[in-house]
């Protein structure tokens, strides 16, 4: 009996010394890491900035563009319709314009100097404008677009009564009658 008692004792206090025991708090887990804000699509970017270009000279296409840029008058030496190395050069800018703008129209008037009959200088100067078309033409320019005058030694630029004169006032002048941009 004894050893039951003894037992019995021991299984108490076993059993004491378990109900005394606290159990330990749970751990709390840890916390997730915060949600990621979120996601919200960004305001479209405003359009950029027109860009702004200073033009420097004539608007392309137009008159002045012809006129500064290509050059609207060939020259003629005395009693002369052939064309010079430096004018056929000055006509194929203008050919080159005149093919990049195909709208646009011109008119060749021939001219002269002082000298000369009045019946003499229109002729000459009917075959320095007719001289200059046919350059354009040969050059891909449409005769459809190209008109010739004559105005002789009526319509001189230079009043001059000497050599100087009578040079500039030989020429055949381009210009454009229609299809030229304005600026």
């Amino acid at each position: 009996m004894r050893l039951h008692f003894r037992l019995a004792v021991l299984a108490a206090a076993a059993a004491l010394a378990a109900a005394c025991q606290s159990t330990p708090e749970p751990v709390a887990a840890p916390a997730p890491p915060p949600a990621p804000p979120p996601v919200v699509a960004a305001p479209p970017a405003p359009p950029p900035a027109p860009v702004v270009v200073e033009r420097t000279g004539p608007l392309p296409g137009s008159v002045q563009d012809f006129a500064i840029n290509v050059g609207d008058r060939v020259y003629f030496g005395y009693d002369q319709y052939d064309l010079t190395t430096e004018a056929r050069d000055t006509l194929r800018r203008q050919a080159s314009w005149l093919n990049a703008y195909p709208g646009t129209r011109v008119r060749v008037a021939g001219n002269c100097d002082e000298r000369g009959t009045r019946d003499y200088n229109l002729a000459l100067g009917a075959r320095r404008a007719q001289a200059a078309k046919d350059f354009l033409v040969s050059l891909g320019v449409s005769g459809d677009r190209v008109e010739t005058v004559s105005y002789g030694k009526e319509r001189a630029i230079d009043p001059r009564s000497n050599a100087e004169g009578w040079a500039v006032n030989r020429n055949s002048h381009t210009e454009i009658t229609s299809g030229a941009a304005i600026g």
